[in-house]
């Protein structure tokens, strides 16, 4: 593709734009997190290296002092052969880029954070009359790299971004090393004898249980209509967002995820399903939790089916039943399904 490099910069210079305005979004622990993770990309740091403290600050002290340079500049078309084209039209974009290779991304992600991304096409796959793109290398990101997405009738995998996630998930267990679900689903993949293809075997299983999520936040779409959309937009950057979205994922997961994992016994991805099963979903929904507690002291699924088939239901009412309330009563009713110690 002979104007990749061109198209990559601004790509890029869009993604800067929108961490610029979105960066403190983030809470302290998380964005550093997510900065070691980008100073890493940026870098093409191998995932075991350590990185240097001194030469990581002064990098993010000079991104963010970029930020400020740009957080009020508009984004910027995209430069194609068609002519210039907006940022936001992937599915245009898309037309011209995937013969060519190429896979390109842009919608909103948590708190209405613009997530644009350009990529190396790796495959194409379908599935329940979705069309599932996924990228390999990636040529453009910003901060929040989500490693899934769904838009419409096509699901976005990006495996770069699947595996820095994983990362941080297995750096965030390593300050512990705790005896917990995270040390059994890492069991599986034998680390300490080579950790870049026990990352990649990790990454494949991973993104199987991303793309079921995916199909079951399209199925939760098809059930909810656009009013849940609209619904998530006006209750963005306030505290029910967070409950709100877990109840939504909590939903896709009892329709995809969960069933999936199960009917395929794939225990390593029910391992790590558990392991990043935290706050609210395991506030809202401490029968999986529970239901997964006995499986590990007796080997039965049928306690975890059995969550899954009431979580089902449950989750589908507990969303319409948002829907339907006015947004002064929807606040508090958020915050009433959390236990007590949890407000």
């Amino acid at each position: 593709m002979r104007n990749l490099p061109d198209l990559a910069s601004v790509v890029q210079r869009n993604c800067d734009i929108s961490d610029a305005r979105h960066a403190g979004d983030y809470g302290l622990c998380t964005f550093l997190l997510k900065m070691r993770e980008y100073y890493r990309w940026d870098n093409e740091l191998p995932f075991a290296r350590i990185l240097p403290r001194d030469e990581l600050g002064d990098w993010l002290k000079a991104r963010e002092q970029a930020w400020e340079r740009i957080e009020a500049d508009e984004f910027a078309p995209l430069p194609l052969a068609r002519g210039e084209l907006d940022p936001f039209d992937a599915e245009a974009a898309n037309r011209e880029l995937l013969p060519q290779g190429c896979i390109y991304s842009a919608g909103y992600g948590r708190m209405r954070k613009p997530v644009f991304f350009l990529g190396r096409l790796l495959r194409v796959e379908e599935r329940g009359g979705f069309t599932i793109l996924i990228s390999s290398c990636e040529y453009a990101r910003e901060l929040a790299a989500p490693p899934a997405m769904q838009q419409g009738r096509t699901i976005f995998v990006r495996l770069e971004s699947v595996r820095r996630y994983l990362w941080e998930k297995i750096e965030e267990w390593q300050w512990r090393k705790q005896g917990n679900a995270m040390a059994r689903a890492l069991a599986s993949y034998d680390f300490s004898a080579d950790t870049e293809a026990a990352l990649q075997r990790l990454a494949d299983n991973e993104m199987q249980t991303m793309i079921l999520h995916e199909l079951g936040e399209a199925r939760a779409g098809e059930l909810l209509g656009e009013a849940w959309d609209e619904m998530a937009l006006s209750v963005s950057c306030t505290r029910s967002e967070p409950v709100a979205r877990a109840v939504r994922d909590l939903l896709a997961d009892c329709l995809s995820t969960l069933p999936g994992l199960l009917e395929s016994a794939n225990l390593p991805a029910l391992h790590f399903y558990f392991a990043t099963f935290d706050a609210p979903r395991r506030q809202l929904f401490p029968q999986a939790a529970e239901a997964y507690e006995h499986f590990l002291r007796s080997g039965a699924l049928e306690p975890l089916w059995q969550a899954v088939r009431e979580g089902r239901e449950r989750w589908l009412a507990t969303a319409r039943g948002l829907l339907a309330l006015t947004p002064a009563a929807r606040e508090a009713a958020t915050e009433a399904l959390l236990p007590p110690s949890a407000r």
